[in-house]
């Protein structure tokens, strides 16, 4: 079963929680495991761009099925690839910190990213945000 409407809510009230106790103002995306924008919470004062990051940066690792760091990993080792996915993906691919999978079991069923904070709080916040789901 995929992550409810209701989780979505809850992932992103920790991650803004961790973000508020970190000093951060993020913007967090929740999507399904086809990419498809399922919830966003900008918190005030983020960075007006990162909607749009964190939006592509969940996207991407719902797609890819990878976590953020390991599409790093891969955009290093074989750029001429990443560089191509873009297209075949039909929208921009985006490796970047605080960008994890959503499993249940070894189920995927979306992907959180947060963005508008230092790296390392984007991720920190994302691994907030995913403490608790069940």
């Amino acid at each position: 079963m995929p992550v409810t409407l209701e989780e979505a809510h809850e992932l992103i009230a920790r991650a803004h929680r961790r973000a508020g106790e970190l000093g951060s103002h993020v913007t967090v995306a929740i999507v399904d495991e086809g990419g498809h924008l399922q919830a966003l919470g900008r918190m005030d004062g983020a960075p007006p761009l990162s909607a749009q990051l964190a939006t592509g940066k969940a996207a991407s690792v719902a797609l890819i099925r990878r976590d953020g760091a390991a599409l790093r990993e891969m955009q290093q080792a074989w750029p001429a690839l990443f560089g191509q996915l873009d297209q075949v993906a039909g929208r921009p691919i985006l490796a970047g910190a605080g960008s994890l999978l959503i499993r249940r079991a070894d189920t995927v069923l979306g992907a959180i990213a947060v963005s508008g904070g230092q790296p390392q709080h984007d991720d920190e916040c994302a691994e907030a945000g995913l403490r608790g789901l069940a």
